[in-house]
């Protein structure tokens, strides 16, 4: 049976404490968990810092230790912020396995690759390092996450052609991942690609990775997109496998996979939706701005005004209160 486009993302899991994500409902966690696999989903994707640090010990709690091997995959990441020496890969790895529970992660991802990032990633040869976790058979499929602009995701793919999928944030109102577009961002998903595919909306589609693998994390709520529709847009473009929602309630788990458990592309009446949508919020755009750059060649300090627009643009439409948006780690990039 064909793996489901919807993916559990392990980020926003519901909490006993608004203030504090660490205080996981590990008895809601369970109950989500459970009802996942009983629709007939397999994948599941956390990180080392998720939740406060405790995303991986909920995985295990309310899924490793509760379901067989062989009805899940799940997926882990290694972030360069956590690692200053070599011995710090597999001293972080090593804690994973423990907390999570599992002898092997059917997939394990740098996390968050971007023009600083990388060279962390490179100082401490971590290309080498993922890649002798493959052939230990202590992962199963090596990728990484993306945040950064199109020319670099084209430099990775080209100097890396190992990796096997891209985790990257797909977005309705350019039809992009919002790194790789010149114009703005709205709130998005993020997804993997597999090699040797052509994407046909950008660069980095040009450059995805063809039949492997695609997630997402994030449900886009923006004008009248209706989040069903705009996961399953992700859903729908080629070479997209999986979807992931950050789901922090079980009527958000029961409404994503009520609507994804028997997946069909947008038909072009939903597309027309989604169009529509595209329009307006595109004429509510706090600050319009084509994306020209002209006004980068005349800044003394060739400061990159029309993207800083678009990330204003794009932070304006998110849902207020949220405690992380995007757009800080573009903005840090």
């Amino acid at each position: 049976m064909a793996q489901k486009k919807l993916g559990f993302g392990l980020m926003r899991l519901p909490s006993l404490d608004p203030n504090d994500p660490g205080k996981i409902d590990m008895e809601q966690t369970k109950q989500m968990v459970d009802t996942f696999l009983e629709r007939g989903f397999t994948y599941f994707d956390t990180a080392w810092m998720y939740c406060a640090f405790q995303s991986e010990r909920a995985a295990k709690e309310a899924l490793v230790e509760r379901h067989p091997r062989d009805s899940f995959t799940l997926a882990t990441k290694l972030h360069s912020g956590f690692i200053k020496t070599k011995e710090d890969r597999d001293r972080i790895f090593n804690e994973q396995r423990e907390k999570t529970g599992v002898e092997f992660f059917d997939y394990y991802l740098l996390h968050d690759i971007n023009a600083h990032s990388l060279d962390v990633y490179n100082a401490l040869d971590c290309f080498s390092w993922i890649r002798e976790k493959k052939a230990q058979g202590l992962v199963r499929h090596i990728g990484f996450s993306f945040h950064d602009g199109a020319d670099l995701l084209d430099r990775v793919l080209t100097e890396h052609p190992e990796f096997e999928f891209v985790q990257l944030q797909i977005n309705y109102l350019t039809g992009t991942a919002p790194a790789c577009s010149r114009a703005s961002a709205t709130r998005s998903p993020k997804s993997t690609a597999s090699r040797s595919s052509s994407w046909s909306r950008s660069r980095a589609h040009a450059r995805g990775c063809a039949g492997r693998g695609c997630r997402y994390v994030q449900v886009v709520r923006a004008g009248d997109v209706r989040p069903v529709l705009a996961v399953r847009f992700a859903a729908s473009l080629p070479n997209v496998q999986i979807v992931l929602s950050g789901m922090s309630s079980m009527e958000q788990l029961l409404d994503n996979t009520g609507y994804m458990q028997d997946f069909k592309p947008l038909s072009e009446a939903e597309h027309a939706v989604v169009r529509k949508a595209v329009e307006q919020i595109n004429a509510n755009i706090a600050i319009p701005c084509t994306g020209c750059a002209y006004c980068v060649d005349g800044c003394p300090m060739r400061i990159a005004i029309p993207k800083y627009f678009s990330l204003y643009n794009a932070d304006m439409q998110e849902i207020k209160g949220k405690s992380w948006t995007p757009q800080s780690g573009y903005y840090e990039n």
